[in-house]
């Protein structure tokens, strides 16, 4: 049978195939899930996404040596982030992380994560990549996006190559943040920011709202948070 005929089988199959749901506890691996229509459901999870800013500026204009440093350094800083504050990373996409966050706190630890990852780009990727070049004149930049929601995830593409897709809001609504304006370099969904407990909501000795509230534009004016706040860890 030639990839064509394969193809259209195999799209026929999914299609008609019966879903089978189980509920999930924690993030899975790909291989405990089936290629055929096979997903956990999870009734609330928390996604973040780090994405680093002007990433066309910086191949475009810079040696592909010192792009590929900006990437190493700023994708293994917010993985250590995540990981610390109990996320699962689940995909790297370029210049981007997506992680999972699960759990009754799950919103506040990717909250506090998204603080933390601005606080280790300010005050330890850039210190040290102004050592290093110090006649180089480059910032990086970045932006979190987070949202909560009710999401399912399945296993996709072909045997021996393939990986999950998560599937609700949460994942939409969490990348689609990262296009915001990184001079609030993490954002919250509505949904998000009601479930972050006063901890990560407010900071400072006069305990200040740590988040700004905006209306987005593009998604019928619906509330969004950005936070131009850091959090620092040792």
């Amino acid at each position: 049978m030639g990839t064509k005929a394969d193809l259209e089988s195999e799209v026929s199959a999914i299609f008609a195939e019966t879903w089978e749901i189980k509920e999930g506890q924690l993030v899975p691996d790909p291989a405990n899930l089936k290629l055929s229509n096979d997903a956990r459901h999870f009734e609330r999870a928390t996604i973040l996404y780090a994405d680093l800013s002007g990433s066309t500026n910086l191949v475009d204009n810079f040696p592909w040596t010192f792009a590929g440093e900006i990437y190493k350094t700023f994708l293994a800083s917010a993985a250590k982030v995540i990981r610390a504050q109990g996320g699962a990373i689940t995909s790297y996409d370029g210049d981007r992380i997506m992680a999972v966050f699960l759990g009754d706190t799950q919103t506040s630890n990717a909250a506090k994560c998204g603080l933390q990852v601005n606080w280790a780009v300010r005050h330890i990727v850039n210190p040290a990549l102004k050592k290093q070049y110090p006649n180089k004149d480059y910032v990086i930049l970045q932006i979190v996006g987070i949202d909560t929601s009710e999401v399912r995830t399945a296993r996709i593409g072909v045997r021996g190559d393939n990986d999950l897709v998560w599937i609700g809001r949460a994942a939409n609504y969490a990348a689609k943040l990262t296009e915001f304006s990184n001079d609030y370099p993490t954002w919250l969904t509505a949904d998000g920011y009601k479930r972050i407990m006063d901890t990560v909501k407010f900071g400072g000795s006069e305990q200040k709202n740590m988040w700004t509230e905006f209306n987005w534009a593009a998604m019928n004016g619906i509330p969004v948070y950005g936070s131009n706040w850091e959090w620092a860890f040792e």
